[in-house]
């Protein structure tokens, strides 16, 4: 069994911070930013609490949190504040992969059985602080939940003795006692602020831990360096794509040493001569490249390095390094998603910078009623244009309702990658 790391973050007015409030790991409290910083960074999985207390506040922490499962590439696990079935399903259709229920509240007690036969029991986590409760309540905890977030006070305890896989949650303690607990039979997963800090690597912590024969979740190449096919210069040519896009960003070298060093940090590094030695990408501009992917093409001498950036590729600031033109012919573009992207994109420009005849700054300027009835009426047209059988009207009428959609998507400041981002996650 694989043993997880799970980062933490507390929501406090819809701001996120670590270490219960002390401390921000971005200035602003960029849920966002967050979410995508622990992605990125090696954890495994991200743990969320929801520090709100009046009923108003808590909608706006949720509706955080489904901003958080849309940039988290990652589970995320959801805790606090959860009162009622219906917390639990808001949190599951925000897009939560489990909820933690608080078994110092005997309300959240009464409560497991049934949110756990309504949504399966592999989506229900408890959190349990004293001896009393585990022991109170195994069988019931056994019988509808997946796992046990055991705290502080209790992991000693819980790890000996629990049926149940245990995920430590701590807010203190060395390294050197928690690896221990981490390599224990029950215990699955480490969370807390050892492993949300900024001072702790996470990619990092996990190599130690891998080097004490516990069983975690790291980069491994399934083909050895030997089998790749090298330059003359003992090196790879590697081709860097943005992993969402499929932009083509630029062209580098690895050596062996940084392809290991890829994998261990999962950022991309090369090797560069005009450096002579390895280079870290980003390590100086910030512009990092977080691996997604690594594949070798069929001659064995080429990588295709899928990423995210950060920032721009080119030192010429811009976005890939594939800018000049040498020759072009003109050809239509019939790529669904850029072309989507491309009609939105459009219909964000005339928002913003209002066109004198325009259809669509007609629409803006009538408002959301005029917006929703055009929505309406295309989708009627859709339904008799089907009726008819004739493709062509089809899909003239399927255009037009997805052009008025793009419409309603920009008024409510909703993008594709929002859309795509929760195709993907259902």
């Amino acid at each position: 069994m694989k043993k997880l790391v799970i980062p933490c973050l507390y929501l406090q007015y819809e701001k996120a911070v670590t270490g219960f409030g002390q401390r921000n790991l971005f200035g602003d409290g960029d849920v966002e930013a967050l979410a995508s910083f622990y992605s990125d960074n090696g954890a495994d999985e991200l743990l969320v609490f929801d520090f709100s207390s009046a009923d108003e506040e808590h909608e706006k922490a949720i509706g955080k949190i489904k901003d958080i499962c849309l940039a988290s590439e990652i589970p995320v696990i959801a805790a606090g504040n959860i009162k009622r079935a219906e917390d639990v399903k808001k949190l599951i259709y925000a897009g939560c992969a489990k909820v933690v229920l608080n078994f110092s509240k005997q309300s959240n007690i009464d409560l497991l059985a049934e949110v756990s036969r309504r949504f399966g029991k592999e989506k229900m986590l408890v959190s349990i602080s004293s001896e009393e409760e585990f022991a109170a309540n195994k069988e019931l905890i056994e019988t509808y939940a997946d796992a046990v977030l055991a705290l502080d006070t209790v992991q000693d305890f819980i790890a000996e003795i629990s049926s149940v896989t245990v995920i430590l949650h701590t807010d203190e303690g060395k390294e050197e006692s928690l690896v221990r607990l981490l390599g224990t039979k029950a215990v699955a997963a480490l969370s807390g602020d050892f492993v949300s800090s900024k001072e702790t690597s996470v990619v990092e912590f996990k190599a130690r831990c891998k080097a004490k024969g516990i069983p975690v979740r790291t980069f491994e190449s399934e083909i050895s360096w030997s089998e790749f096919k090298l330059n003359s210069d003992g090196m790879i040519p590697v081709i860097v794509q943005d992993y969402k896009t499929d932009e083509v960003l630029m062209l580098a070298y690895m050596n062996e040493n940084a392809f290991n060093a890829t994998l261990k940090s999962r950022k991309m590094t090369y090797c560069s001569r005009s450096r002579n030695g390895l280079w870290a990408k980003g390590a100086t501009s910030g512009n990092i490249q977080y691996v997604k992917s690594l594949t070798l093409d069929c001659n064995n001498d080429t990588i295709l390095a899928k990423v995210a950036q950060t920032g721009d590729a080119c030192h010429t600031e811009n976005r890939s390094c594939f800018v000049k033109t040498i020759m072009k012919k003109e050809y239509d573009d019939a790529n669904p998603l850029k072309v989507f992207q491309d009609v939105y994109d459009t219909i964000l420009d005339r928002k913003q910078n209002p066109k004198e005849g325009s259809y669509t700054n007609y629409l803006f300027d009538k408002g959301i009623d005029k917006i929703l009835k055009k929505v309406g009426e295309e989708c009627t047209e859709i339904v008799i244009a089907a009726k008819n059988s004739d493709k062509e009207e089809i899909k003239c009428e399927i255009s037009d309702f997805l052009y008025h959609m793009m419409v309603l998507m920009a008024e409510k400041e909703v993008s594709w990658e929002d859309i795509t981002k929760e195709l993907a996650r259902r």
